[in-house]
């Protein structure tokens, strides 16, 4: 009886452990097995298209055609951005306490 049981715990804990070092050998075998498929024209210069869409995308159908103003647009929200903190800051420097809405800010 104490034989049959040795065996029974010897397999339940074999059954245990083979879950646990799975994950730990998967990553190591994962970079032997590692290929990306693609074919570099220069070192550093791997960009390929996908099959179907042209070398180049500029003047093609795939050509987004961005609007110049849309584009602006974040330029102009982050120097309004950085004129709000650079009052914010001028009024920390006048006063010593951090004020962070500006219509708090005296002009």
């Amino acid at each position: 009886m104490r034989k049959t049981m040795r065996v029974a715990m010897l397999f339940a804990g074999a059954a245990l452990a083979v879950p646990l070092a799975v994950p730990l050998a998967v990553p190591l075998a994962c970079p032997a097995l590692a290929y990306d498929g693609q074919t570099c024209k220069a070192p550093g210069n791997c960009w390929e298209p996908k099959p179907g869409f042209p070398e180049k995308v500029a003047g093609t159908k795939y050509d987004p055609k961005h609007d110049p103003r849309e584009i602006s647009k974040q330029a102009a929200s982050i120097t309004q951005m950085e004129e709000r903190n650079r009052k914010r800051v001028e009024n920390f420097k006048k006063t010593g306490t951090f004020e962070y809405d500006l219509a708090k800010i005296p002009n």
